[in-house]
């Protein structure tokens, strides 16, 4: 398995990378970002709540990385227990990984039969008990909120009375039912991704990150974030247009390029900002 980082060059180019800065990938993965920031001369702090990544990473045995097992809202107090209290620059990129989908066992894939896990993690609720033991009413909140899901009150009321639900495929075909078979792409996508955010909490950490962010950068220290949906970078957005000390470097957020899209069918939805935190201290 490979898993290919989206808008790579540009991301490492808007991080500005310097020989002996230190950076952080808050979302290591399969290691792309935080091995082009080292053969620039960076050194980094990679996080990653996932032990199978920080395993995969551990074993390049690469120099002048350091890797935290832990979920990226915990950046600033990670940092300060590594003794950092001040770093030159901030990756995300944010989502599921290749290594994550490819993976049934992960529960992550409505293409492939596995169990209703979806946690980036090893703690906390799965997809399987919201599904199984969350009311319809509470459920449709899920999928409208975080999958933006117009047929969430049906996709709901089916779930409820095909329960108990156990894999990612007879879930999917629920949905697919509930539907009635249109939608423009899989018909599960939303929910699935509705699920996965919520099991992982994904909007919280990425709104721990950005205040993080705005303590641990360093002057002229850069935010460069890569997101996968609407909901991602709308946070981002209104976050950095209130923010009194990080500056968007961009209006409009930075795109794939159509040939990028045309290889790797993951950057069609990519959306990266870019912001610098101001000059003095602030």
């Amino acid at each position: 398995m490979q898993h290919t980082p989206v808008l790579y060059q540009e991301a490492l180019d808007w991080l500005g990378v310097r020989p002996g800065g230190l950076y952080v990938d808050a979302t290591l993965g399969g290691a792309g970002h935080t091995r082009g920031i080292l053969a620039q001369g960076g050194r980094v702090v990679a996080f990653d709540q996932d032990p199978q990544a920080i395993a995969r990473a551990r074993a390049l045995d690469l120099p002048n990385l350091t890797l935290v097992e832990a979920n990226f809202r915990h950046l600033e107090s990670e940092l300060g227990r590594l003794g950092i209290h001040q770093v030159d620059g901030i990756l995300a990129d944010l989502g599921v990984s290749s290594f994550h989908l490819d993976d049934p066992s992960r529960g992550f894939s409505y293409q492939k039969e596995g169990p209703l896990d979806m946690r980036m993690g090893q703690g906390g609720r799965t997809a399987g008990q919201v599904v199984n033991t969350y009311s319809e009413e509470e459920i449709a909140r899920i999928l409208q909120e975080y999958g933006e899901e117009p047929r969430a009150r049906r996709i709901a009321r089916f779930i409820v009375q095909n329960r108990p639900i156990h894999t990612t495929t007879h879930l999917a075909e629920v949905i697919r039912r509930a539907t009635g078979y249109r939608s423009a792409g899989h018909p599960a996508r939303r929910s699935f991704q509705a699920l996965r955010i919520y099991v992982n909490d994904e909007l919280g950490a990425l709104e721990a990150l950005l205040g993080a962010a705005e303590r641990v950068l360093g002057p002229s220290g850069r935010l460069v974030v890569i997101s996968f949906h609407s909901l991602e970078d709308r946070l981002v957005k209104r976050f950095l247009r209130k923010s009194l000390v990080l500056v968007p470097l961009s209006k409009k957020p930075i795109l794939p390029s159509e040939e990028e899209k045309r290889l790797n069918p993951r950057a069609r939805s990519a959306k990266m900002r870019v912001a610098e935190r101001k000059g003095g201290p602030g």
